[in-house]
């Protein structure tokens, strides 16, 4: 088969799930060292050991969520591009100009609150 195989073999899943292992502690090792150096001198506030800065990273993954989050606004910006797309080849082309127009004045109203900008009534006026 060669290097060039589809799956995985044991070690290398292994030594995933330890690497994986050895990130995590790390990271909870530089919470607890970031904290300890900072919130005791700035704010008199207590030291911490390592399963409470663990704690602390699950408490702050609780509460603010998870990152990524299967894909993000990424992945939503192309499935909402995607069902638009959808739908735009579905409709008559009457139904495409009132959509465009709808867009047009949607966004067209952006610079009413800049006091300098031209409105689009007044367009033709200007030089």
């Amino acid at each position: 088969m060669g290097r060039f195989r589809r799956g995985f073999d044991v070690k290398s899943k292994l030594l995933m799930v330890l690497c994986g292992i050895a990130f995590v502690a790390a990271v909870i090792f530089l919470t607890m060292t970031l904290w300890n150096w900072l919130i005791p001198t700035l704010f008199n506030g207590p030291s911490v050991t390592y399963w409470q800065a663990f704690g602390l990273l699950l408490l702050g993954k609780l509460l603010f969520g998870w990152h990524n989050n299967g894909g993000g606004r990424f992945r939503r910006r192309a499935e909402w591009k995607e069902r638009i797309r959808d739908k735009w080849q579905n409709m008559t082309p009457a139904e495409q100009q009132e959509l465009r127009e709808k867009m047009r004045d949607r966004c067209r109203g952006w610079n009413r609150w800049t006091p300098d900008a031209p409105d689009a009534e007044h367009k033709e006026q200007m030089p």
